[in-house]
């Protein structure tokens, strides 16, 4: 690798690179902000070589929400493939984690870097950070991203780009003894033959088939398609095999079938081949994939990190003298939308760590699932049963609420783009989506078209209407990692597996692993970053964002 300055330039090794980013993150007072390409790329290695970054800008992440924003393609030079080796930039660090105006991005180890074969060579990185920070720091206009938010959001995003690497570096706490255990326990033996059901599965296909009295003896139930068939003809009314479904019918196959469905996919998601696949030396490893999801969400690259079922919980288990710190964003979406409406009575319901029971509280409704399935509705467009019958007591109690999610839904429909707090915009329907609706709203249009418009403007609102909520609580989720990271780490604790240290992330869910005399120090930075998350959004809000957290030894003891 090349390091280069306006004197010279110096080859320098990964060792050495990894030495010298070392160095200039221990110098005082603050450390740099490291510019980069893809924290993805870089990080891991620096991790290996025991070097722990405390801030980072990841150009490739925040490209993806500049174009976003601007409605434009992202940025070639910074595709994963055809990117070769090159440097880090350093940039001077303020004081804040979240600084409101971007860093000065002059580069102080700049670098372009050799040649992959049979590559072309990108325009340099620092001409492209340059290019960023001028566009972080354009004024776009009324009712566009600001500056400071869209500083604030490059933040968070390349924080939590960061907090995903070492979290697959240090890895969950797994038993892979307890696992197996588990699968014996609820599958049977692990068979010989792969492929080949575990006995107890087998044993409950063989109940179905019995209790449909089916005539070939054999229900192919691990195909949907035939498995409705199979139901058809044994005189059962479905249209699918969803579990929803098939527990309205009464029929003495229903119960095993569900039994075997949940079973099957216990062994398909999490089973043997699962195990041995993604649990090494006592850890999963998540492979988390940041901004994964339009929305901000983030995603998973394999192994399944966002989708652990409580099945399988209890082999998360904490290291001898350890233990899990687990903390739960208590109704994280609906405490959004009430500070990104300004709903006061809303944010009053919210007052206390459960919001729902507020509502019911403040008369709106009668129970607290009626006030979570009324929720439920308002923030992802439910239209028909418990749900819509709700939503108009919600609506008068709390209308400021209901009205910031319907006209998202409304400029969804019109083919508008809706942003989050920070300014995530979402993306515009298809060109053939507006085609459609411009055919539809001729006069020659047949009602066939007008119909099949209808219903594609709602869907798409339903997508806005929920864009504006979900894409704010990943930004306030980022923001509550970002904090909690920064407050773990200490220079003078060691290695970053031997220090409390984040070692998961579930949307609105985190886990902490640490020493147990650590346990409430930890709680005490969970709870510290989520209220500096909610300032940090909304400012002086009343709406608070109250956090649930356990101290447990496995998993599945947290809730």
């Amino acid at each position: 690798m090349l390091v280069a300055d306006e004197h010279a330039t110096t080859e320098l090794d990964p060792p050495a690179l990894a030495a010298a980013i070392a160095a200039r993150e221990h110098e005082a007072p603050e450390p740099p902000r490291w510019v980069w390409s893809d924290t993805a790329r870089w990080y891991p290695d620096l991790l290996a070589a025991g070097v722990r970054v405390e801030r980072c800008h990841d150009l490739r992440l925040v490209d993806q929400l500049l174009a976003g924003v601007d409605g434009r393609p992202t940025d070639p030079r910074l595709a994963r493939a055809v990117e070769p080796t090159r440097l880090p930039l350093a940039a001077p660090q303020a004081d804040a984690l979240f600084e409101v105006e971007p860093a000065d991005a002059t580069p102080v180890v700049p670098a372009d870097g050799a040649r992959d074969a049979g590559q072309r060579e990108p325009a340099p990185l620092v001409d492209v950070a340059a290019a960023q920070r001028a566009d972080l720091a354009r004024e776009r206009g009324p009712g566009l991203p600001t500056p400071r938010d869209l500083a604030l959001l490059a933040a968070a995003e390349s924080a939590g780009a960061l907090a995903a690497v070492e979290m697959h570096h240090v890895g969950l706490p797994w038993s892979a003894e307890h696992h197996d255990a588990l699968l014996t326990e609820l599958l049977g033996p692990r068979p010989a033959s792969l492929g080949a059901r575990p006995e107890r599965l087998q044993a409950l296909a063989t109940e179905v088939e019995h209790r449909l009295d089916a005539a070939s003896g054999t229900v192919p139930l691990d195909s949907p398609p035939e498995l409705v068939r199979a139901l058809r003809r044994a005189g059962l009314d479905v249209s699918s095999s969803r579990s929803w479904e098939l527990k309205r019918l009464d029929h003495p196959a229903i119960e095993p079938l569900l039994r075997y469905k949940k079973l099957s996919r216990l062994l398909t998601a999490n089973g043997w081949h699962w195990l041995e696949q993604n649990v090494r030396d006592g850890r999963f490893r998540p492979s988390y994939v940041p901004g994964g999801v339009v929305t901000g969400r983030w995603g998973s690259d394999g192994g399944g990190a966002l989708q652990l079922p409580k099945l399988v919980r209890s082999a998360v288990r904490a290291d001898p003298g350890w233990v899990l710190v687990v903390a739960d964003a208590a109704q994280l979406e609906p405490r959004i939308l009430a500070a990104l409406s300004n709903d006061a009575a809303m944010a009053r319901a919210g007052a206390g760590v459960d919001l729902y029971q507020g509502i019911v509280d403040s008369g709106a409704v009668a129970s607290r699932e009626h006030a979570k399935l009324g929720m439920l509705g308002a923030m992802y467009g439910g239209t028909t049963g418990q749900s819509a019958r709700v939503l108009p007591r919600l609506q008068r109690v709390f209308p400021q609420a209901i009205r910031f999610v319907e006209d998202a839904a409304r400029a969804g429909e019109r083919g508008e783009r809706v942003r989050t707090r920070l300014g995530r915009t979402s993306p515009q329907p298809s060109e053939e989506w507006h085609e459609r609706q411009l055919v539809a709203a001729s006069d020659g249009a047949s009602e066939a078209q007008r119909a099949a418009a209808r219903s594609e403007a709602r869907s798409w609102g339903r997508f806005t209407r929920n864009f504006v909520v979900q894409g704010t609580a990943a930004e306030w989720a980022l923001s509550w990692m970002a904090g909690v990271r920064r407050r773990l780490w200490s220079p003078s604790g060691g290695p970053l597996a031997s220090q409390p240290h984040l070692a998961y992330f579930l949307h609105d869910e985190l886990i902490v692993h640490a020493p147990r005399e650590r346990a409430g120090d930890v709680e005490l930075a969970l709870r510290a970053a989520a209220a500096d998350a909610g300032r940090l959004l909304f400012g002086d809000s009343p709406v608070g964002f109250p956090i649930t957290v356990a101290v447990v030894e496995r998993y599945s003891d947290a809730k």
